[in-house]
């Protein structure tokens, strides 16, 4: 019970932070710091306990690895949504309704943005946080979170740099992503979380 808690509890200070930093009167350009910065302490905070997913393309990925069972991926999936959606109404309360929607992404070129950097982030967690080569390191959380903060700024001008489908569950009942284009996320997210993991597999062939 403690994972799914501390899963619940990271993903909320991550969708909060990142809704309330991109709002108009947020963070502006060090949004993605706050971000970045968020996610690796939450990381740090809970990482032996739960591995400090708060993402269920993260989930999706350490599952194809091999290091979640897919009960306890699905319970992590509930999870990480019941904490965006906390974080969005907190969001909410403060700001009142914030944002427009994103209807004026592109389709094709915010699936791509959004499959790489989730790969990028996908592929940094499996590496740092549950590879036995770099067991016991002390810099998993900095990787983490110094990933979503390149790839935000990176990519985050074309599909509004979620990539992880509880943050953007939580931006569209926050208001600031359009209802219409959940589906990019859940196909750009989650197909980077499969390809990361079956990548990973295919380059640790020895590894268990």
């Amino acid at each position: 019970m403690n994972r799914y808690i501390t899963e619940t509890i990271g993903s909320f200070f991550l969708v909060l932070t990142v809704c309330l930093t991109t709002a108009p009167n947020g963070a502006g350009n060090l949004a993605p710091l706050a971000i970045g910065s968020v996610l690796m302490v939450m990381v740090y905070a809970g990482g032996h306990i739960s591995g400090g997913h708060y993402n269920p393309a993260v989930s999706l990925g350490v599952w194809v690895r091999g290091k979640l069972s897919l009960n306890d991926t699905l319970i992590y999936w509930v999870s990480q949504l019941i904490g965006a959606a906390l974080a969005a109404y907190v969001a909410k309360y403060f700001l009142g309704a914030s944002g427009s929607g994103n209807d004026h992404i592109e389709t094709g070129k915010s699936i791509l943005a959004e499959l790489v950097g989730t790969f990028a982030l996908v592929t940094v967690v499996l590496n740092t946080a549950t590879s036995s080569k770099n067991a016991g390191n002390s810099y998993y959380g900095l990787a983490i979170g110094f990933t979503v903060l390149a790839m935000a700024y990176a990519l985050g001008g074309i599909s509004g740099g979620a990539f992880n489908p509880a943050v953007a569950f939580g931006m569209t009942l926050f208001g600031a992503f359009s209802p219409s284009n959940i589906w990019i996320y859940l196909i750009g997210n989650l197909g980077a979380g499969l390809l990361a993991g079956f990548m990973y597999k295919v380059m640790n062939l020895r590894e268990k």
